[in-house]
């Protein structure tokens, strides 16, 4: 009951807007493919932040 006030950590944050991104760049690829790209781009670089916390994580522990 009270989980409904925690702050999601922010790789689940990052994960979830690296998923929407790739599923509207898949939704853009059928009609305009540089704006698809564009949408990749951005997905790739929070895939790169997702893994550095993921390093800083596995390091700290």
């Amino acid at each position: 009951m009270f989980n409904l006030f925690k702050k999601k950590p922010k790789i689940m944050k990052l994960d979830a807007q690296y998923r929407k991104l790739l599923a509207e760049a898949h939704k853009l690829s059928k009609i305009n493919r540089k704006a698809s790209d564009s949408k990749v781009v951005e997905a790739n670089e929070i895939l790169k932040q997702i893994e550095s916390l993921q390093m800083q994580n596995k390091h700290s522990v």
